[in-house]
């Protein structure tokens, strides 16, 4: 790691206007004499006292947090959680913001990345403004616990905790208010961890399994593990290879009227209602035929797979491409019983150009949060498909993938975000694209 030059401002402090949210991170611009400030737990139009918290004399910008508010925003609330706040837990962004001024926040993001990186104005990517809340209705204050799973780290004492924010600096906590109920019951904050490194708690939604993953610290032999409730227990070696201690080396979600079988720890969507949202997001937006090919790009365990499958039917075929070995096992076990679908593990740059495939009627894309990326979007652009759906995780990624595909004659006609991450800044979006008229 490279010294920065000048000298550190770390623990100076400034009185500061609080200007617009800034895409990542869940901090606002301001500035102090001419430097931009990144400013975590503060809201726009607030007034704060800002401590750096990285920064010298020489950076471009500092990174700093609301220590006091002089002027306070009016969708500013007392944070629920404890251990929210300047120096403490990472893991939530906006604990001190109402549920509707957090949606107020993530539609401005994504209003700006649109604008900057695709040209777009929201009535151009014909979005209605909104970012959709999921779930049941909250009030200011209220928390909810729709984590399904959860990564804890644990100190040097057998502590277990979370991450400060930019930091492998441990916070510990006795509760996680954003844990599932099902995270919460097994008593993970309750037990000593000495000899453990880190540990993935997954409560599935859809089933009774339980699942711990457990890593060991370096030269540490696996600690004997008693919960307070049933829960099969794995754990990865420093080869990140991952083996079964007791019980089952998977759980089972339920979504899109089929099980779902998740294998060491793969990824799965962690709000409980994530999942039957985004497949009907996709299906309202594709409207697949009876007879129609499509192709399910970075396809995970099967999720979209499987619901075009039903809905091309028979005469149709379905096509999955996802680079994760034990993903492409899952899928394949999960869609077992549909003959129109067919698997492949590779990435997807790698095969669909191999594929053969010069055209399919329907596409959908669910990339990592870096995107897609031009080359493959000038691909896919060439494939003619009639609509497109984009799943996207990270808006600016979205953004420049929308500008790639109009360069390759595609346009939004459709975009939804959701509320899939409540008290963080993150947020999933779905956009339906289709060829431009000649």
């Amino acid at each position: 790691m490279r010294t920065p030059s000048g000298e550190p401002l770390v623990g100076e402090r400034y009185e500061v206007e609080v200007g617009p949210v800034a895409h990542g991170g869940g901090h606002c611009v301001a500035r102090h004499e001419g430097r931009v400030l990144f400013v975590r737990h503060a809201l726009p139009g607030e007034r704060v006292i800002a401590e750096v918290t990285e920064g010298t004399t020489t950076s471009r910008f500092l990174r700093a947090d609301a220590v006091e508010v002089l002027e306070a925003a009016k969708d500013r609330i007392p944070a629920p959680c404890p251990f929210a706040g300047p120096g403490k837990c990472g893991g939530c962004d906006w604990q001190h913001v109402t549920p509707g001024g957090q949606r107020k926040l993530k539609a401005q993001v994504l209003t700006e990345q649109l604008a900057k990186l695709a040209g777009l104005t929201p009535a151009e990517a014909g979005w209605d403004g909104s970012v959709e809340p999921v779930g049941g209705k909250l009030q200011a204050g209220e928390v909810p616990a729709w984590r399904t799973r959860v990564q804890y780290a644990v100190d040097e004492e057998g502590s277990v905790g979370l991450r400060k924010h930019r930091s492998h600096d441990i916070q510990p906590i006795d509760r996680c208010l954003i844990a599932s109920e099902g995270v919460t019951e097994l008593g993970i904050e309750s037990r000593d961890w000495t000899g453990v490194a880190t540990i993935e708690a997954i409560a599935s939604s859809g089933s009774s399994d339980r699942q711990i993953v457990l890593r060991p610290a370096p030269g540490e032999q696996l600690p004997l593990v008693e919960l307070d409730q049933p829960v099969s227990i794995s754990r990865v070696d420093e080869q990140d290879l991952f083996h079964r201690v007791h019980g089952r080396t998977f759980v089972r979600e339920r979504a899109a009227g089929r099980t779902w079988r998740i294998s060491n720890g793969g990824f799965w969507q962690i709000h409980p209602e994530a999942p039957d949202t985004l497949v009907a997001a996709v299906l309202d937006g594709l409207d697949p035929q009876w007879g129609e090919n499509a192709l399910d790009l970075y396809c995970g365990v099967g999720l979209f797979a499987g619901a075009l499958a039903e809905r091309v039917g028979d005469d149709g075929a379905v096509l999955g491409i996802e680079s994760a070995k034990q993903a492409v096992v899952d899928a394949r076990h999960n869609l077992a019983t549909l003959d129109n679908v067919r698997i492949e593990c590779d990435r997807v740059e790698t095969l669909l150009p191999r594929t053969g495939i010069t055209s399919t009627d329907l596409i959908v894309l669910d990339p990592p949060r870096a995107g897609a990326g031009r080359e493959t979007v000038a691909h896919l652009a060439g494939l003619e498909a009639r609509r497109i759906a984009y799943v996207a995780c990270d808006p600016a990624a979205l953004a420049r993938d929308l500008a790639f595909f109009r360069e390759g004659g595609y346009r939004p006609v459709s975009l939804r975000a959701f509320d899939l991450f409540p008290m963080t800044h993150h947020f999933e979006c779905v956009a339906i694209l289709e060829p431009v008229a000649s």
